[in-house]
């Protein structure tokens, strides 16, 4: 058989390679939902584990059986309702119009400075001007001080909602300001997600790790560990093609269509605590396969804007969890 060669590798889709402006995840699109309720909720990585669970694929090989598969566990505490964003679309598309942070606590103040207006006024303005709203979003906070992370500061986000009935929209953010919002309020068992994040940064990294070019031979000339060939000589430019030593890591990613296997109730807890992480003090996701980011990184969940046949439709039967 002839060698098989890689020229270069990595995608073009992910360009620049730079890293990502802040740590909390931009959400680019939300998925059509017809149902009124949130589509998002944030969580806080633990680590990664071993499930124990029966396989319930209708054509799996090993179907009926008990298998295993790589976990991540996500702790998930209840997020706080703050405020709201009222969007009205013109000839260059949505723009934020109506509504701000409303509910204004010590929490809050540490991420950023709020001046202290009539809450009451903002929601009445939003209804006088409904028909010209387009959208309503939910603001919303993230509460680590409830987790064992020793963090007090808190992230905020924005949250859509389903639905296309606007007056309901913003009967539903004004009855949910200042309110938690539960986990179970978003997701169950056995559901499909998007999981946007931002992965570990490892630095400034080599063409071989950053790109997967191949290591030359021993008798190559001037570098082992660099790519091949710069370009022509005409014209006489570096193309940005070119793998090239740089920065790696703490970038963007979503992954499509991650399975919810479970939300325990129940303290996930080895003896000794989660390695880098501490204790888990509220509702987790056990959510199979890999999530980008380190621990205590908060990760952003959304529902799927396109579902996946080849996930099991029913939630898995959970024999135990390995931690160690």
């Amino acid at each position: 058989m002839p060698r098989i060669r890689w020229p270069r590798r990595g995608s073009m889709q992910f360009w620049p390679r730079k890293r990502a402006k802040r740590q909390i995840p931009r959400i680019r699109g939300w998925a059509e939902v017809k149902e009124l309720k949130p589509l998002a909720f944030a969580g806080y990585k633990v680590g990664m584990a071993h499930a124990m669970y029966t396989d319930g694929r209708k054509n799996s090989v090993s179907k009926g059986e008990e298998i295993s598969c790589p976990v991540t566990i996500i702790e998930c505490p209840p997020l706080k309702i703050i405020g709201f964003t009222a969007y009205e679309k013109d000839v260059y598309g949505s723009k934020a119009k109506t509504g701000s942070v409303v509910n204004i606590n010590k929490n809050i103040t540490r991420r950023i400075r709020i001046r202290k207006k009539d809450a009451n006024q903002k929601i009445s303005d939003a209804e006088k001007n409904i028909q010209n709203i387009s959208d309503i979003n939910l603001i919303a906070q993230t509460q680590p001080y409830l987790t064992g992370i020793g963090k007090k500061r808190p992230e905020i986000f924005e949250i859509a909602l389903g639905s296309r009935d606007i007056k309901s929209k913003l009967d539903f953010a004004k009855n949910s300001i200042g309110k938690d919002l539960p986990l179970k309020d978003v997701f169950r068992d056995g559901e499909v997600v998007d999981v946007h994040s931002i992965t570990k940064g490892k630095g400034t990294q080599g063409p071989v790790k950053r790109f997967g070019v191949s290591i030359r031979q021993h008798k190559a000339e001037k570098t082992k560990r660099g790519p091949a060939t710069l370009g022509p000589w005409h014209p006489h430019h570096g193309n940005y093609t070119v793998a090239h030593a740089g920065k790696m890591g703490y970038h963007q990613r979503m992954q499509l269509n991650q399975w919810i296997m479970k939300i325990s109730t129940e303290k996930i807890n080895p003896k000794s605590g989660w390695k880098h992480y501490g204790v888990v003090k509220n509702d987790c996701l056990i959510m199979k396969g890999s999530v980008g980011g380190p621990e205590k990184r908060m990760i952003v969940l959304t529902t799927a804007m396109r579902g996946s046949k080849k996930v099991q439709e029913t939630p898995p039967e959970i024999s135990a969890v390995i931690t160690k």
